[in-house]
């Protein structure tokens, strides 16, 4: 190649390189390392603590994230078709989201792929006082219908242990009851959470689970609640707000001396506080935020209008959800179920306030 070209040219090209070495010794030590991305290691938190130490990269890695959408080959499902579906609700937000109903999603493929992650499943509820009645409901419908062939948790925050009732689990599901002190009002119950889920994810909880689920413990399972309810961050729509309801007349904190506060003319939806869930360090930093901003309105002798629920609302609209889920994934047995909501997979039982809560209610 080189006989047919120019001498000056060779020469030309000879002290341009020349010039080019002489510059890089030059300048050198004052170039940043060159550094080579890679993956990094499988998200089980043992072996990200012995591999990425002292990885820049690799530095976020407590965060357990969903890794590839990897099938077994030979799984039998229906088609998927981009013709047919629910037309009668929306199923994406408008930023974009999943917002998730039955018929959104095949429960053999869901799970499937989420079995080969195998991702650790955090369960966080309070039975405190007279609600330790309602963790035998909780836990046996749990387990025929909560993340069957997935490893879950479920941590038990009570003041009484003894009530807490022998349960058969399935393989890979275990429960751990800590104690918390009693209150004398249920408002404190409720704030409460926020406090002690925060101190149990630092001390224990974040080093045992990949996800975490916060749920109010008055509740019973009726049908799946699977997979597809996992991403970083998940809230669910609150049953009595989730139709037509116009953004300025959800029950929003609506005091701007609160740290809840939501002004008029915002807003997407209104979720509620008694099943969220996400990533364990998405979590841990939601509850989180939620105890210090009621915190910081106890020191200005104020409490939000529905306690963390509030906090909460306010967080998420701001910090979207990464998924949102419908109102199935929590109903209420006071209400009538309507034709939108073809399965119910969790619901509130009816219950007597005033002789449950510890302040009769008030």
């Amino acid at each position: 190649m080189l006989r047919n070209t120019p001498k000056s040219h060779i020469l030309f090209a000879c002290a341009f390189i020349a010039i080019a070495v002489g510059f890089y010794f030059y300048i050198k030590d004052s170039l940043p390392p060159i550094r080579i991305y890679q993956d990094c290691p499988s998200p089980d938190l043992e072996t990200q603590t012995k591999n990425t130490e002292g990885s820049e990269d690799c530095k976020d890695q407590g965060k357990w994230k969903i890794g590839d959408l990897v099938m077994t080959p030979g799984l039998k499902y229906a088609q998927p078709n981009t013709q047919q579906g629910r037309t009668d609700v929306n199923s994406v937000t408008n930023w974009n989201v999943p917002l998730v109903w039955e018929g959104t999603f095949d429960p053999v493929v869901i799970d499937e792929i989420y079995r080969e992650m195998d991702p650790r499943i955090a369960v966080v509820v309070f039975a405190v006082g007279k609600y330790t009645r309602f963790l035998k409901g909780f836990l046996e419908t749990g387990e025929k219908f909560f993340f069957i062939g997935f490893r879950v948790t479920y941590y038990i925050f009570t003041d009484n242990e003894k009530e807490v009732p022998k349960i058969e689990m399935g393989t890979g599901r275990n429960i751990t009851i800590l104690s918390v002190p009693p209150a004398s009002r249920w408002q404190d119950v409720v704030l409460g959470r926020m406090k002690w889920a925060t101190v149990s994810i630092e001390q224990r909880i974040r080093n045992e689970a990949d996800y975490l689920f916060m749920m109010d413990i008055d509740s019973i399972f009726y049908n799946r609640f699977g997979a597809e309810s996992l991403s970083r961050l998940s809230a669910v729509l609150h049953r009595a707000y989730y139709k037509n309801t116009p953004r300025d007349s959800f029950p929003y904190e609506r005091r701007p001396l609160s740290k809840a506060y939501i002004p008029a003319g915002e807003g997407d939806y209104y979720y509620t506080a008694a099943v969220w869930g996400g990533y364990l360090e998405e979590m841990y930093k939601l509850v989180k935020y939620c105890y210090e901003q009621s915190q910081e309105d106890a020191k200005n002798n104020i409490e939000a209008v529905w306690q963390e629920e509030s906090h909460l609302n306010r967080y998420l609209l701001y910090n979207k959800p990464t998924k949102v889920l419908s109102a199935e994934y929590l109903w209420s047995d006071y209400d009538k179920v309507p034709a939108d909501i073809k399965v119910v997979r969790i619901s509130q039982l009816v219950k007597n306030y005033a002789e449950v809560r510890p302040n009769g209610g008030n």
